[in-house]
């Protein structure tokens, strides 16, 4: 009798009824936190609730498509594994900056669009990058995302910028409760239920908000049952050198929190990450990046509250995130629901906000747990970048004088941080030191292999 090769858990397919429970999870899980960049974004740029309801749609859709390639993907593109994927947030201070100054959307995605082409081509050759990029700088770099977002939250919860009624107690109030549901839920209820507060408490917040006149639903009467995204529908992209420059900055941080979450997934999974596979899924995001600029959305990457999810629920199944990825894809093409969520007031948002957000930062600590800061000059790396990240979000109007393209990169804390962080590895943990002083650090500072430059103390290293 001939013998079956067993089915690696990663490529089992579940029964229908499990792959849709299971899928519409990880889009529960997700859900919020994608649809945060398209209403950051376009709040900050005054867009109409038309067009912030056509931004939604457009990165639902995307998203779709880009958690398609990923987990099932063709030739060299996709990591094949349960990968979800959502705009990333590192992106959306440059992209702010862009779009406020004078570029406006077509200047964003011709950066993206860039910036697409450009992770792309590094794809192949990352790899080599990786030992500048230890836990000490992609934790440093992710605290500083968080913080960055933070004032955002904090304009949700007072009415939003501009608002005429900015931070009336009412507004307050709102956002308070929303945040007491989210932790309620995320302490009190069952484990499934808990892993979506912060949808839940959105969804309690907005039905609170009604009745109280905090929104209306006019848009939504107005919006079209179904529709398509359509190519550059903004105008056609423009290529302006400093907003590339900010958001080439933003596609190394991105494929430095892919790398992670690959790895992470590959681990959980038992389907470790070779060079080869990890090539793959960068590519995939820089097509997936790609079509962001083409179909009017934003720079995508790996989700890691959905990486948490896989590692939560032991299901390891890619099909079962593929199944997620068709049902974005169908909430892409009903612009209905994009006015929905456009009608969200903001103190809803802020209260979820300062969850979703305060997470980012916390996630960037944790990640810094696994960096020793005995006997090195660790600790002023982190405290100059996040210096520096923190210094253009206390004072806004620091670099004015400056030339644009100095201020579009500088101004968003998150390329500021970043490039800090990234300088003054390569000056404490990399340049060779004088004679007499502690041994160099080895190679080796990836993101999976040896980092002993960085975790261990320089009397250990010796």
């Amino acid at each position: 009798m001939a013998q079956t090769t067993p089915v690696h858990p990663v490529d089992e397919v579940p029964p229908v009824r499990q792959l849709a429970a299971f899928g519409l999870q990880h889009v529960l899980a997700m859900y919020a936190g994608a649809v945060a960049v398209p209403l950051i974004v376009g709040g900050a740029m005054k867009l109409s609730p038309a067009d912030l309801a056509y931004l939604i749609t457009a990165d639902l859709l995307v998203c779709g498509i880009a958690t398609l390639i990923q987990c099932i993907g063709f030739w060299r593109f996709g990591v094949r594994l349960p990968i979800m994927q959502g705009c990333t947030f590192a992106a959306v201070s440059p992209m702010v900056l862009i779009g406020t100054t004078g570029g406006g959307l077509p200047a964003i995605y011709g950066s993206v669009i860039v910036a697409g082409l450009a992770i792309m081509l590094l794809a192949p050759v990352f790899g080599s990058l990786l030992r500048f990029f230890p836990p000490l700088v992609t934790g440093t770099v992710i605290l500083i995302i968080g913080i960055s977002l933070l004032p955002v939250a904090g304009n949700w919860v007072a009415g939003g910028a501009g608002s005429a009624d900015f931070g009336a107690p009412k507004n307050i109030a709102l956002a308070g409760f929303v945040l007491v549901v989210v932790l309620g839920v995320q302490r009190f209820a069952p484990a499934f239920l808990s892993r979506i507060a912060v949808l839940i408490g959105i969804g309690v917040g907005l039905a609170v908000a009604v009745p109280f006149g905090f929104t209306d639903f006019d848009g939504v009467a107005d919006a079209d049952w179904v529709g398509i995204s359509t190519p550059f529908h903004f105008g056609a992209p423009t290529f302006e050198f400093s907003a590339i420059v900010s958001m080439l900055v933003v596609a190394l941080v991105t494929m430095t929190e892919t790398t992670g979450d690959l790895i992470a997934v590959g681990e959980m999974t038992d389907r470790r990450i070779d060079p080869r596979s990890l090539s793959d899924g960068l590519r995939a995001d820089g097509l997936s990046t790609v079509l962001g600029g083409v179909f009017n959305t934003f720079p995508y990457t790996a989700y890691a509250q959905n990486v948490g999810l896989v590692g939560m629920t032991g299901v390891r199944s890619r099909w079962v995130v593929a199944t997620a990825g068709g049902v974005l894809v169908l909430l892409g093409l009903l612009p209905k629901l994009g006015a929905v969520v456009a009608a969200v007031p903001a103190p809803v948002l802020g209260g979820a906000g300062l969850v979703m957000f305060g997470t980012v930062a916390a996630s960037g600590l944790r990640t810094l747990t696994q960096v020793d800061f005995k006997g090195n000059n660790n600790l002023t790396v982190v405290a100059v970048s996040v210096a520096m990240g923190v210094l253009p979000v206390g004072v806004p109007t620091i670099y004015e004088k400056f030339p644009d393209w100095f201020q579009t990169v500088m101004n968003s804390g998150i390329s500021a941080g970043c490039l800090t962080a990234i300088v003054l590895n390569l000056l404490f943990n990399h340049l060779p030191r004088k004679a007499g002083s502690a041994a160099p650090e080895p190679d080796g500072l990836a993101g999976g292999g040896a980092e002993e430059g960085v975790e261990k103390s320089r009397e250990e290293v010796v």
